[in-house]
C-alpha cells in the first residue's frame, strides 16, 4: 500500500478582504517597496512557512495577476473578522489544522516568524505574536485553529466586528515580546502600509536593510 504523506499543518492566507484602497486611492498591496510589490513579499514569506498560499479578497479582479486561489468573505460587511472566519472555514475544508493569516500590506513580515507560528498551530487555539499595539498582540499576523470557528461565528452573529472579539472564548497562546524581538524590530515586522507616509517609512527601512547587507 502506498503511504500517503501527512497533510501540512496550516493553510497560508493573505488577508485582502477590504477595499484595499486606503493608500492614495490605489490597492496598497500592489504598491512597490524596496523593488518588490508588498503582496509578492507577503506571498514569498508565507510560502516558506506552508505549502499552500491563498487569498481572501472581495476584489479578486484587482489581484488576479498574483495567480492565487481567491475567495470573498463568507460574511461580507464584517471587517477583518469576516476575513479570519473565511480563512478558518477554508482551512477546515482543506483539512488543515489552522489558517496562518497575514495582512496584505505588511511588507516586512519575516518567514522565520511565520514558520514559528505555523509550527505552534493548534486546532483549538489562536497563536499570535506580541506587539506594541493597543491589543498587545498582532491578530493580522497569527495562526487560527479550525476549532475557533464556533466562537468566531458567535461573534459575527451578535454583530461584533472587533477582530479579537472572540478571544475570550478560545485558547490564546502568545509569542512573548522577547521571542518576537528575536525575529526583528516589532515596529518593522508589523508595519502596515496604509498611507503615503507609511510607504516612505517602508522605503527607508528597505534602503537601510540593503545598505547593511
Amino acid at each position: 500500500m502506498t503511504h500517503q504523506p501527512t497533510a501540512p499543518r496550516v493553510l497560508g492566507v493573505i488577508m485582502a478582504g477590504g477595499a484595499n484602497r486606503r493608500y492614495a486611492g490605489r490597492p496598497k498591496a500592489l504598491e512597490v517597496v524596496g523593488g518588490a510589490r508588498i503582496a509578492d513579499r507577503v506571498i514569498s514569506a508565507l510560502r516558506e512557512a506552508t505549502d499552500s498560499v491563498v487569498m481572501v479578497t472581495n476584489d479578486p479582479g484587482t489581484f488576479a495577476e498574483l495567480g492565487l486561489e481567491m475567495r470573498p468573505d463568507l460574511r461580507p460587511g464584517m471587517g477583518a473578522l469576516a476575513g479570519i472566519h473565511t480563512a478558518v472555514c477554508w482551512a477546515e475544508e482543506a483539512k488543515r489544522r489552522a489558517a496562518l493569516v497575514v495582512a496584505c500590506d505588511m511588507p516586512f513580515v519575516p518567514s522565520a516568524l511565520l514558520r514559528r507560528l505555523a509550527g505552534a498551530a493548534e486546532p483549538s487555539a489562536v497563536v499570535a505574536p506580541a506587539s506594541a499595539s493597543r491589543r498587545g498582540l498582532e491578530p493580522l499576523c497569527a495562526c487560527y485553529g479550525v476549532g475557533c470557528r464556533p466562537a468566531i461565528e458567535a461573534a459575527l452573529a451578535r454583530g461584533d466586528r472587533h477582530v479579537i472579539s472572540f478571544f475570550d472564548d478560545v485558547i490564546v497562546r502568545t509569542l512573548g515580546k522577547e521571542e518576537v524581538a528575536g525575529f526583528g524590530d516589532p515596529e518593522r515586522i508589523f508595519l502596515n502600509v496604509n498611507t503615503p507616509q507609511d510607504k516612505e517609512r517602508a522605503e527607508a527601512i528597505a534602503r537601510a536593510a540593503r545598505t547593511s547587507s
